[in-house]
């Protein structure tokens, strides 16, 4: 049986570059809806031993969620991989969001 947890490594892993997710989407996809701020922990635990790339992972207003230093390092990523950013800070999920 494979358990949510493995699910949401494997859904994270898979996000092609240049894509985001939203936590309540890889919760959703991982089969427990309302677990987005367990993808949150899974993220913040396991990020570096599974080689994640957890910048592509965001809420879902299109926003970052870390703050200070966390906020400007994952907005840097993902710009390097070409998104935009909206004037408010957003992301466009029309044009950027995996699935």
């Amino acid at each position: 049986m494979i358990t949510f947890t493995l699910k949401v490594i494997e859904v994270i892993k898979n996000i092609p570059r240049g894509k985001v997710m939203t936590y309540g989407q890889i919760a959703a996809i991982g089969g427990n809806p309302r677990s987005a701020r367990q993808v949150s922990r899974i993220l913040h635990s396991m990020s570096r031993k599974h080689d994640l790339p957890w910048h592509r992972v965001i809420n879902s207003q299109g926003k970052i969620s870390l703050k200070d230093e966390g906020y400007m390092l994952q907005r840097t990523l993902l710009e390097e991989e070409g998104i935009i950013f909206e004037s408010n800070g957003s992301i466009n999920l029309k044009s950027y969001q995996y699935m």
